[in-house]
């Protein structure tokens, strides 16, 4: 999971502020969920897959596919 939020992020090319803005978070916690330092909460596993428009389960790693159910 953390990687594929990593992963997710880079592949935008974004910083960790500029996404940590985006979902109206510090960068610090931000930075702290990226290395599982801090567990996702729904909340913000919620946000992050409507910012890159992703299932929340691509980003919970359980499927490789990205699309959300329609």
């Amino acid at each position: 999971m953390r990687n594929r939020i990593k992963d997710l992020r880079e592949d935008h090319d974004l910083t960790q502020q500029k996404l940590a803005d985006a979902i109206s978070i510090t960068q610090r916690k931000y930075s702290y969920l990226e290395t599982g330092v801090q567990p996702l909460t729904d909340e913000i596993l919620v946000k992050l897959a409507n910012y890159y428009g992703v299932s929340v389960d691509y980003i919970l790693m359980q499927t490789n596919n990205p699309k959300r159910a329609t």
